[in-house]
């Protein structure tokens, strides 16, 4: 909470399982909590939604519920379950050097010009 105290906003990682909601739950709350003692102009930046399999109902049901919930908060790209993405910590690399053509490095690219993006978007109006 303390770093939230001094921030400007909050970007949250999702995972797409059904337990992470009930975190997500939690960061909401403790965000509102914080919003209300010392920080007003605390924001959501958005969140991520990662780990995402496609094969998965579930990790879809997900997806479809946090963006009922929050709309626009939640960034479009998905970063899937990838090895190559698991493997680069033990390698000592990010996952971009590590493999960057794997869907998961591809992903976080993509992630990266939306965040950009969406932080032009708000700074022009």
């Amino acid at each position: 909470m303390n770093a939230m105290a001094a921030a400007h906003s909050v970007l949250v990682p999702l995972q797409c399982e059904f337990f992470a909601l009930e975190g997500l739950s939690q960061l909401l709350e403790t965000v509102d909590q914080v919003r209300r003692t010392v920080n007003p102009a605390l924001d959501i930046q958005g969140i991520v939604l990662t780990m995402f399999d496609a094969r998965n109902n579930l990790a879809q049901q997900v997806v479809n519920d946090v963006r009922t919930y929050l709309g626009e908060k939640v960034y479009h790209t998905l970063i899937p379950r990838n090895v190559r993405v698991s493997e680069a910590p033990s390698y000592g690399k990010p996952a971009i050097l590590y493999d960057l053509k794997c869907a998961g490095s591809q992903a976080y690219l993509q992630l990266a010009s939306e965040v950009i993006q969406r932080e032009r978007r708000r700074k022009a109006a």
